[in-house]
């Protein structure tokens, strides 16, 4: 009898090198994901999946051009310009996340930059609200200086999310305004103020399976890597550069959920965007790989997600649990 590929988790950090990203990609499928979920029930609960919900705090008119984004300046798309939310409203969309069963919320706002001044003090407002509640709290406000981020540590801030979205060769394909040093030193002014680091990707912006290596092997190789990995796959939106892009292939979602668990053994692998393109075979695959996340709700800032019903029945059949992985 042959025997399964085997593979080793990174024994240090900095131990990862591109080779073994990709190593781990070109694996037999089954192979792959027999390996991960054996790493996964090494380091997590099997039975247990962490749901967040996530809000759009002040939509549209972001300055930057990212090319998959529905919310960037540069595209006509049919998303409108919205002011920033007041924490009433915040606040009662984070009760009734808890209600219908999340344990984080995470709040979105299309910026560039977190502004400073009246805007990011009612940030912070909200922060402190959602931890009164009994929430975990998230925030993604674009970049953010150390100062920022202080504060948001300060205000009970426990992750914050700023992705790589894609590997550093592929990157200026996709973006322009804002370069990839500038989110390392985000999510590096993040861990200096104490706060956990949400970071992850998107895939399906024309990137080679290189670039999907060179993207994980960038998540691995963070000092720590970060605590919560969000996969994405490209959601298509009309107006925006990638409007015509290919569709993600399941087995290549798959792929990255296993290599990701593999790579980052303790991070939490939360699947994302583009859950409504998959059906509930491929979520199962995921969830066997080493996905133990999953993004709750309706929308996900500006796209759609599955309905909670949906996602509840999905769970039920798997056997699995929507606890917090803190518990």
């Amino acid at each position: 009898m042959e025997s399964h590929t085997t593979v080793a988790e990174p024994s240090s950090q900095g131990s990862v090198t591109l080779d073994n990203v990709e190593q781990l990609l070109e694996m037999p499928l089954l192979d792959l994901v027999f390996a991960a979920a054996a790493v996964h029930r090494e380091h997590h609960d099997p039975g247990r999946v962490q749901c967040s919900q996530l809000l759009s705090i002040k939509t549209g008119g972001c300055p930057e051009d990212c090319g998959y984004c529905s919310q960037s300046a540069h595209h006509k798309t049919p998303v409108a310009r919205e002011p920033l939310l007041d924490t009433a409203s915040v606040l009662a969309e984070a009760a009734t996340a808890k209600a219908n069963g999340a344990d984080r919320f995470c709040m979105g706002a299309a910026w560039r930059q977190a502004k400073s001044g009246e805007e990011f003090e009612r940030v912070l407002e909200m922060v402190r609200g959602v931890k009164e509640l009994g929430l975990e709290a998230c925030a993604t406000l674009g970049m953010v200086d150390e100062q920022q981020a202080k504060q948001l540590e300060q205000a009970g801030l426990d992750y914050y999310n700023h992705n790589l979205d894609t590997g550093r060769s592929h990157y200026s394909e996709v973006i322009t305004t804002r370069t990839y040093d500038d989110r390392l030193e985000t999510l590096d002014n993040v861990r200096k103020a104490g706060m956990k680091v949400c970071c992850g990707g998107i895939l399906g912006l024309g990137e080679e399976q290189k670039g999907r290596a060179e993207l994980l092997h960038e998540l691995a190789n963070l000092n720590p890597p970060p605590e919560s990995v969000p996969i994405n796959t490209l959601v298509q939106v009309e107006g925006t550069p990638f409007a015509k892009a290919d569709p993600v292939e399941w087995t290549d979602l798959v792929r990255a959920v296993a290599a990701a668990r593999i790579l980052m053994p303790k991070s939490v692998v939360r699947l994302s965007a583009g859950r409504t393109e998959m059906d509930e075979s491929a979520q199962a695959m995921c969830f066997l790989a080493g996905a133990n996340s999953m993004f709750v709700g309706d929308e996900l800032l500006t796209t759609p997600n599955p309905s909670p019903s949906s996602d509840a029945s999905l769970l039920q059949k798997l056997g699995l649990n929507a606890v917090s992985t803190d518990e």
